[in-house]
């Protein structure tokens, strides 16, 4: 028998995704699929793009309607899930796709969100190198699950390898990212008008005061072993997925530049999701649209001493969907990428 799967915050960005590719997965059905001021229109209404599916009505998001499934997905706004997953069975597997239980340390959550801190949950990035193996253990048969951000994302797995094989330090990181506009949700918001983006990018969150920044520190320690510290600064790019990530990093004293990209392919050999690009080759985030993969390329600037790792990804699918329907399906024992495409769509 399939299982039924919910999705709360059905009429959101990150919801469309995910029924996206729940239409596609052989083992899962799709149930109830709520939303708060959208609730009682038809699916079709706000996305279009879903046909086999656009005449059902959206319910409103209440632990009543989600509890009846065998698993949910929370695609809600940061601060929201906490209180919706507490009235959730302990035996339905919840997957978080806001920031609610990422971090692990309750400091880090009041210093960059308005709600108390909640708690952490198993951290959905199963490809993320460790000193001890991978983060996926931890999402084999969980039942609670918090997926990744979709900056910390690609900056994670981009720097990961190089700080657990002891090659780079883990501070004075410094990353500046582009993002397309989905990635702000799909409220209006004056700033994010075709108008205001078209031919025009701009920088945000200046100045270590980006909500993902613990996040992407809180993951590089892991790796590290130690404190890492980053300087993160992201910028809006006129489309509307994708985030394509500088990251840099000094090299520790005495390590061969020439012996570096080994590392990076020895940690990614064995995983499907992430590509290091041939020597040359950069990443585009056009080349991963659609995909649930991350497409990474890395050089050593010899003059500085310093690695760069350039990292794309499509942020609705590995950076938000796509990275949930991978964490359900380590939950629930299905093949990893039950449902999910490596294969990105061009042009």
């Amino acid at each position: 028998m399939k299982l039924r799967v919910a999705v709360a915050g059905a009429s959101g960005y990150a919801g469309g995704e995910l029924i996206r590719l729940l239409l596609g997965h052989p083992e899962v059905e799709l149930g109830a699929m709520t939303a708060s001021s959208n609730a009682g229109q038809r699916l079709g209404a706000v996305h279009p793009h879903l046909g086999p599916v656009a005449d059902i009505p959206m319910q409103a998001t209440t632990a009543e309607v989600l509890a009846g499934h065998d698993a949910v997905f929370l695609a809600l706004p940061h601060g929201h899930s906490a209180a919706l997953a507490a009235g959730l069975p302990e035996d339905v597997v919840v997957v978080d796709c806001g920031a609610d239980f990422r971090l692990e340390r309750d400091h880090d959550w009041t210093a960059f969100y308005d709600t108390p801190y909640a708690g952490s949950w198993p951290y959905g990035l199963p490809e993320l190198p460790l000193p001890d193996g991978r983060q996926r253990q931890q999402l084999i048969g969980a039942t609670r699950i918090a997926v990744p951000g979709c900056y910390p994302t690609g900056i994670s797995l981009a720097l990961a390898p190089g700080l657990v094989a002891g090659v780079i330090e883990p501070r004075d990181i410094v990353i500046v990212a582009a993002s397309g506009t989905s990635g702000a949700g799909k409220a209006l918001k004056p700033h994010l008008l075709g108008s205001e983006v078209m031919g025009a990018m701009s920088p945000y969150g200046v100045g270590g005061v980006h909500r993902h920044t613990p996040e992407i520190e809180q993951n590089l320690t892991r790796a590290a072993g130690t404190a890492a510290t980053v300087s993160f600064t992201p910028t809006l790019a006129p489309m509307s997925r994708g985030i394509l990530a500088t990251s840099t990093a000094r090299l520790v004293p005495g390590v061969e530049p020439g012996a570096v990209r080994a590392v990076w392919e020895e940690a990614y050999a064995e995983e499907p999701c992430v590509t290091l690009l041939p020597t040359g080759q950069w990443p585009r985030t056009s080349d991963v649209l659609g995909s649930n993969v991350v497409h990474l390329q890395i050089a050593v600037d010899e003059r500085v001493g310093r690695l760069i790792c350039v990292s794309a990804i499509d942020n609705l699918t590995k950076g938000t969907a796509g990275a949930a329907m991978q964490c359900l399906n380590l939950a629930l024992g299905f093949p990893e990428l039950a449902g999910l495409s490596l294969v990105g769509v061009a042009p």
